[in-house]
């Protein structure tokens, strides 16, 4: 058996060898050579998986260790009988970390007083979740627009995108990018968006008209960008613009990467009936690195944030960044994945 997988996926090497022969490659560099007689491959998001790569290979299952699927041709690959699977959720507390440092940070650097505002959350999914659930305990009212949950489930718990643009001091999105939300945060969406929100993206860049976030910054309190339109190749006019600029990392917790990971590695292993590994997850390296909880029930503003910062200080990724926004991969495959945090009362 021979799998073909992303030299970045962490904890992977010596996993598979047992059992395969496994060629690492370069996300970015993995080739119709590579995968002609491959059948598996253990992908991110830098594989564009459709039939100009896999047309007449051999690969019968593509396991993704991300969350999202946007690079892999689900239609082509159904239609020519290969297997996808993703780690949906494997980061959704890493996400959730980022954007509570990122608002605090934000906050504290631009004298704004969060206490009585409103968290508008688009994309109510695994991330989203995650985020509503932290916002209710530090105090934010909530509103939600997810209309595929809205559906299904019934619209009491939410509202509709305009309602939630009008009356949300902070708006953060977390929808997947597909032909609905592609281009969503567009001039309509600026337009609506309450003056003063604080305006986050760590889901993809492509849901954002990057041209009209330029030119509604002005109206907004800040903006916080992670995910960027053409990565690497990031708009630089609007990297200088914002208040917080990271290279697509909101993700990378230490934990969400095990989770990735160990879901990619269960469906190849089951998949081919690799039993070994069917309940396969990654040891923490060292005792630091597992997840810690913040207990801040009765603490102000600036405790949490201290709090928060202490345990993710975000602007350190922006600074690194900022130093090198040619470097957008490098500081990626480099970064130093950060412990997760849970907030209690």
């Amino acid at each position: 058996m021979k799998i073909v997988a992303d030299t970045k996926v962490p904890f992977l090497k010596g996993v598979f060898e047992p059992y395969a022969e496994v060629v690492y490659k370069d996300g970015r560099d993995i080739c119709r050579e590579d995968v002609m007689d491959a059948d598996a491959m253990i992908i991110r998001t830098r594989t564009r998986c459709d039939e100009q790569l896999l047309g007449g290979s051999s690969v019968q299952i593509i396991a993704s260790a991300t969350i999202g699927t946007d690079h892999i041709d689900l239609p082509w690959c159904t239609a020519a009988g290969i297997k996808t699977t993703n780690a949906a959720g494997c980061n959704a507390s890493g996400v959730m970390d980022y954007v509570f440092s990122a608002l605090y940070a934000v906050a504290a650097r631009k004298g704004i007083e969060l206490e009585g505002k409103t968290f508008g959350i688009v994309g109510v999914g695994n991330v989203g979740k995650k985020v509503e659930e932290s916002a209710r305990k530090l105090g934010f009212e909530v509103l939600l627009c997810d209309p595929p949950r809205a559906a299904a489930e019934g619209r009491e718990k939410f509202c509709s995108l305009s309602y939630l643009l009008m009356k949300s001091d902070i708006v953060t999105l977390h929808t997947p990018l597909n032909g609905e939300t592609a281009g969503m945060a567009d001039e309509n969406f600026f337009r609506e968006i309450k003056p003063g929100a604080i305006f986050i993206n760590a889901a993809r860049g492509e849901i954002v008209n990057e041209g009209e976030l330029l030119h509604a910054l002005p109206k907004l309190g800040a903006a916080i960008i992670d995910t960027w339109c053409h990565e690497p190749d990031i708009n630089r006019t609007l990297l200088d613009a914002v208040d917080i600029a990271t290279p697509h990392i909101a993700g990378y917790s230490y934990q969400g990467k095990q989770n990735g990971t160990a879901a990619a590695v269960r469906a190849v292993a089951r998949f081919f009936g690799i039993e070994a590994l069917y309940g396969f997850y990654p040891k923490a390296e060292t005792e630091d690195l597992e997840p810690v909880r913040l207990h801040i029930g009765g603490l102000g503003q600036g405790e949490v944030a201290a709090m928060i910062q202490y345990n993710y200080p975000i602007f350190t990724d922006d600074f690194f960044f900022r130093l090198d926004p040619d470097g957008f991969e490098r500081i990626r495959s480099e970064y130093r994945y950060r412990r997760e945090f849970y907030l209690d009362l």
